[in-house]
């Protein structure tokens, strides 16, 4: 079986309103990733990946280009110890 892994992220550059937190919450479902992504007060964006570590690590490269709209600037990754506490993706506040 394949490692579980959790990352934490933050996505800065040109990220909100280009509909990074929709196109984030497509792109986790199909790679069968759980967790969150949220807008931040300072224009960055925010995320929490748990999954198959592949599947993650396909997640992370995906956030280095966004969606169309978007100009990422970077994409910075902390590692934590998978939780396994989430049983789907979601948008939050």
């Amino acid at each position: 079986m394949e490692k579980k892994v959790r990352a934490h992220v933050i996505i800065t550059g040109r990220v909100q309103g280009v509909f990074f937190r929709y196109e984030t919450m497509q792109a986790a479902q199909e790679r069968n990733i759980f967790g969150w992504v949220r807008n931040r007060q300072d224009r960055s964006v925010e995320a929490l990946f748990e999954g198959a570590q592949a599947n993650v690590v396909a997640m992370l490269e995906w956030c280095k280009e966004g969606p169309p709209l978007a100009n990422v600037k970077q994409v910075q990754v902390e590692w934590e110890d998978f939780a396994g506490e989430f049983s789907r993706f979601e948008i939050t506040s």
